[in-house]
Parts: structure tokens; sequence; C-alpha cells
């Protein structure tokens, strides 16, 4: 499979932070082994107190492609543009590319590189190939009876895990009955729904957590919450705003 030299404007990239140098944050972008540069106002909206609450050197970011320059080698970098949906996804599939390769390593020990080059090769995840692999397709890559047999059982018997999708509500009443109004919203919520769960945080905001085995499942569950509770909220009189 052939492999791109530079990320592509708008591509959204897994990135390391690598030091923060003043009010610049320089990071390497995983996938194309390249240096990216966040500025200050790209890392959050508004007034940023200290750039260390976003970023810390090591951490691992999704950031949004601005501009490349293949001439320079100059990528400038975006954290802020990337939504809770986007980072979540790419994270997850880090995480479980993660694991793929961590069932490679459990049975192939030293030749495991010499493995997944000759994946990488077809597949742009290790995650992709096992998803899908037969017995036929890692003999072909040059396992034995018995390496093959324990990757395929590992990937059959690993228990799925749980992911989760947050969003920051902001609900509030100004009528004299307002906090029962509130929680009659939040109850109605927390009855109807499995999975879910709300935190109050301080007034007029909450947390909303959303459990489930699939991201995309989560994202989707979490869109129907936002649009129950604005119902909701509209017919209560309340105020609301979701932030994502």
């Amino acid at each position: 499979m052939q492999e791109k030299d530079f990320p592509e404007q708008d591509e959204l990239v897994l990135c390391t932070v690598d030091r923060i140098l003043g009010t610049t944050v320089f990071v390497k972008i995983d996938d194309y082994n390249k240096e990216g540069i966040i500025a200050t106002s790209e890392v959050a909206p508004g007034r940023i107190r200290n750039i260390r609450d976003y970023v810390r050197v090591s951490k691992k970011i999704v950031c949004k492609v601005l501009r490349v320059s293949a001439g320079t080698g100059h990528i400038d970098l975006s954290l802020r543009r990337v939504s809770l949906k986007e980072r979540n996804t790419i994270l997850s599939d880090f995480e479980r590319e993660k694991n793929a390769l961590a069932i490679m390593r459990s049975v192939l020990k030293e030749r495991t590189e010499e493995i997944v080059s000759k994946i990488r090769k077809d597949y742009n995840k290790v995650l992709d190939f096992l998803q899908n692999a037969s017995t036929s397709d890692l003999t072909g890559l040059g396992l034995n009876e018995t390496e093959t047999e324990q990757i395929l059982k590992i990937v059959k018997e690993k228990p799925s895990r749980n992911v989760f999708v947050k969003a920051h509500l902001i609900l509030s009443s100004d009528a004299d009955d307002g906090l029962i109004r509130i929680k009659n919203i939040l109850s109605k919520i927390l009855g109807d729904n499995t999975g879910v769960d709300i935190v109050y945080l301080s007034s007029p905001n909450y947390s909303i957590t959303v459990t489930s085995s699939d991201y995309k499942e989560a994202n989707k569950k979490m869109d129907a919450l936002i649009e129950e509770i604005s119902s909701g909220a509209k017919t209560n009189g309340c105020k609301v705003e979701f932030k994502r």
C-alpha cells in the first residue's frame, strides 16, 4: 500500500505532543513521522490562561491539518477545530490498533515487526487485517499452525471494550419551581435510557456520559439524548445549551 509523505489539508491526524515553547506547541504526527505546529489561537477557543491545561508533553491529541508546505516541511495544525466526536473516534481507533498489535506481540514475540510489515503492505491497520483474517491468511504470512491457532483464538475470545461519549449540558430555569422542572427532565432521561449517566457539576452545568461498545452507536444515542433534552427544556420553559 502506497504511503503519503504529507497529510492533506483538513485531514484529521493523531499526534503526540513533543514540546511546548512559549505559546507554540510542537507535535509529532504519528502516521507521517513529521513535525506539526499548533499556534496558541488554535489550541482552544477564547482566552487561554495556561496552555498546559490543554496539552502536555507525550499526550496523544487529535488535530486538524490547516496548511501543508511540502517544500519547507511546515505543517500547521489546529486542536480546537476538532469536534469531541471526531476526537473520540480517532482515539478509539488508536486504542483498538494498539490492542491488535499487543495480540501479535503476545504470540509472535521478536517476529512481530516482520509480520506486521507484511500486513501493512495491503492494510492500513493491523486491526483491519485481524478482523477478517482466516487460517490461510495467517499461514500465508509465514505463521505456523500453532501461531495461527493462537491468534485466531485470542481475536475470537477477546471481549469488546466499552467506549464513552461525553457532552457538557447547561440547563437552567428562571421559574420559581425551576429546579423541579430540571429534575423532571433529567429523571425522565435516566429512566428511559440505559448506559446513560448524568452528573451535576455546578449550577447550571451537568456532564452526560453515554457508554456503549461502539462509538458510532454511542454518538447516535448522544444525538438522540440532546434532541430529547432540548424538547423537554422547551416544553418546560428552560434554557438549554450543549457543548461536545
